[in-house]
């Protein structure tokens, strides 16, 4: 048998194949080493731990002690300068742009303000500061409010008990809550695993024969952030945080769930309609949606990997996927950056111009309804049109309070609205006959809403007696309630 260097001697073109074959399994054999190498690394970073971190510890910056690239990416969703053409984390008064909503919201707190939401590290700031969580002399909240701002939440719970956490008012528990969302919300302090930290999800699926650890990691990804983006209600009485899930995910499950227990969270100042208010439904909206079902979660897309120093980590600026398409977007779509805004807001355009026809539909059927009563209109004959107008505004809630203004499922919210304008056109319908029958000619002179001070006024509010009191609850509790927090917890940055 001849030997290779005979062969190669004989045919100078099998040398060369036999030299790039050996380029090739080398290269690859680097690349395995190379990959090898870096998970290490990566998992010798995950869990090096400078400094023990407490079962308790709720400040963030002790464990970016930790963690310093995780903790240094979360500081950035204290930035607010990202824009999209219907969301970011810039500051929006909704009431401003859409001041029907004033009125929809008559005898409730989101008529007094209601702004997009800011980055998580504002959390506790933005709550203390909205007038909704009442001023110096006034407590309208339940201490349940605090369930999804803070990992001081968990800490609590365990000091004194899930349904005692939930007893009082808002203003009561405030001294015990002062670090915004963070890591201990989502993670566990030893191993790093994802967890949940609130009960509400975990008794909502119970409810459902279902146990926390039957989820994947994958789906755990997305159930994170579900522990506080989701629809949920107060328990009368005890105000016991609760996921109106039993039926279903949907919109229409949810009001039936809601009906069948003759739950409302207000009545209407204006129409006295038994009314529902949608919280942010982000998880129950994205579980009808095709990035679900294709397996994709929150965390995919609001938290991206991302390499620095040969480290790979995920990016904890949690924030629109439209201000980091490369790294969102791309990763799955290959399309140009201007295609891929051009595809989202041309669904968000849609959905947001059946929203408006929505609301400025319900924001007439209130006002006609408090016509009618003002006309000797009985209970009996208001009865239909009430319930059309608590079904139409929950459904257009359920979309309207979603984050990302429908796109995570842009069919199922179109639906969800064309069913909101069909029913309060039924209501109106109905109101029409009402009024008319009482002797007023219809359609009726209804008051100037065209913009907030004058919806405000109409529904009766005295916002400067507001402002006033809220300022002075920041400059006297607030205050006390930080330091209180510094002498239990040693230290207390600003965010």
């Amino acid at each position: 048998m001849k030997s290779i260097s005979e062969r190669i001697s004989e045919k100078p073109m099998l040398g060369w194949i036999l030299f790039f074959i050996t380029v090739i399994i080398v290269a690859l054999l680097a690349f395995f080493a190379s990959s090898i190498f870096e998970r290490k690394n990566e998992a010798y970073y995950t869990m090096q731990m400078v400094r023990p971190i407490a079962d308790d510890e709720a400040r963030n910056e002790v464990w970016g002690e930790n963690f310093p690239r995780e903790y240094e990416s979360y500081r950035k969703t204290l930035d607010t300068n990202f824009a999209s053409k219907h969301g970011g984390s810039v500051k929006r008064d909704y009431l401003e742009l859409y001041p029907e909503l004033v009125v929809m919201w008559a005898g409730y707190g989101f008529s007094k303000e209601y702004n997009q939401g800011r980055g998580h590290a504002h959390a506790i700031e933005d709550i203390r500061k909205i007038l909704r969580t009442g001023g110096a002399t006034s407590d309208p909240m339940p201490a349940t409010c605090w369930t999804c701002k803070s990992p001081d939440v968990p800490r609590v719970m365990e000091k004194i008990g899930i349904a005692e956490f939930y007893k009082g008012t808002w203003k009561q528990k405030g001294h015990d809550i002062v670090n915004p969302i963070g890591c201990g919300d989502c993670h566990d302090n030893k191993t790093m695993a994802l967890k949940i930290s609130r009960p509400a999800l975990v008794e909502a699926f119970e409810r459902q024969g279902k146990k926390m650890e039957d989820f994947s990691r994958q789906e755990m990804r997305s159930l994170v952030c579900a522990q506080c983006h989701v629809e949920y209600y107060f328990k009368k009485e005890s105000n016991y945080l609760t996921f109106p899930w039993d039926k279903g995910f949907s919109a229409d499950a949810m009001e039936e769930y809601y009906d069948a227990m003759e739950f409302s969270d207000w009545t209407h100042a204006l129409s006295r309609t038994p009314m529902l208010k949608a919280q942010h439904p982000d998880y129950e909206l994205f579980m009808t949606g095709v990035h679900a079902k294709r397996g994709v979660s929150c965390t995919d897309c609001h938290m991206p990997y991302k390499s620095e120093g040969g480290v790979k980590f995920t990016d904890h600026h949690i924030q629109s996927p439209l201000a980091n398409i490369a790294n969102s977007c791309q990763v799955c779509h290959r399309e140009e950056t201007t295609d891929l805004l051009k595809d989202v807001y041309e669904r968000q355009d849609k959905i947001e111009e059946l929203r408006r026809v929505a609301e400025k539909g319900l924001a007439a059927a209130h006002l006609e309804a408090k016509i009618a009563w003002d006309n000797g209109a009985t209970e009996e004959e208001m009865k239909p049109a009430q319930t059309l107008i608590r079904h139409a505004q929950w459904r257009w809630d359920w979309v309207a309070a979603a984050n990302a203004l429908g796109f995570h499922s842009p069919v199922e919210a179109m639906r969800v609205i064309g069913t909101s304008i069909d029913r309060v056109g039924q209501a109106r319908k109905e109101l029409a006959l009402i009024l008319v029958k009482h002797g007023v000619s219809y359609p009726v002179a209804l008051p100037d809403i065209s913009t907030k001070e004058k919806a405000q006024e109409v529904i009766g509010l005295d916002m400067n007696a507001l402002n006033a009191d809220k300022k002075e609850f920041l400059n006297t509790t607030a205050i006390e309630w930080d330091k209180q927090a510094k002498e239990r917890q040693g230290t207390l940055i600003k965010y």
